[in-house]
């Protein structure tokens, strides 16, 4: 028994030893790709409307008054009533 924890012992020493370049890689800045990008002026526009629309969501469904819809269609009637009055 002692004989095969000597040897994983060995084994794991050995092993570290070899990979020892493995943690420096690791730790190098990540690709240039991660970096982030500004938003667009209609993603901008768009996370407004969302804020928009998520407060009235929550207001009228506190008040019970969402008229049967769930979250997607009274998103979709709120972006296009709150895209029609921007144009």
């Amino acid at each position: 028994m002692w004989k095969s924890i000597f040897a994983a012992a060995i084994a794991t020493v050995v092993l570290a030893a070899s990979w020892g370049t493995l943690p420096a890689i690791a730790a190098t800045d990540p690709p240039a790709a991660a970096t982030k990008r500004s938003s667009t002026p209609g993603q901008i526009a768009m996370r407004e409307r969302q804020k928009k629309c998520g407060a009235e969501w929550k207001e009228a469904k506190a008040k019970g008054k969402t008229g049967g819809l769930k979250w997607p269609q009274f998103w979709s009637a709120c972006n296009k009533r709150l895209k029609a009055q921007t144009h």
